[in-house]
């Protein structure tokens, strides 16, 4: 079960919350009864950043894939995806 603690708790206990992650699961950090911040070990934070795509290669991925498939993107592709109405009339003041 991970571990909780207030933010107040943490403060006073830091230093051993940090042996605490460092050997085990993360801790929830909360403020107001509310989950705020998440404290992981080093390790656990690697295996996430590693796996983390950036925008341009995410981008630089997609373009590929569809040069490899052949698929055109228009303009035409998008006309249906926006409401143009003008909306419910205004009240007047």
């Amino acid at each position: 079960m991970e571990k909780s603690y207030t933010i107040a708790e943490a403060k006073s206990n830091l230093p051993a919350i940090i042996h605490t992650v460092e050997d085990g699961p993360s801790v929830k950090l909360t403020r107001h009864g509310k989950p705020v911040a998440v404290l992981l070990s080093i390790r656990e934070y690697e295996q996430l950043a590693k796996n983390k795509t950036g925008f341009w290669s995410a981008l630089t991925k997609f373009r590929n894939i569809l040069d490899k498939e052949k698929i055109k993107i228009t303009d035409k592709d998008f006309e249906d995806l926006r409401d143009t109405s003008t909306g419910r009339e205004r009240e007047p003041y």
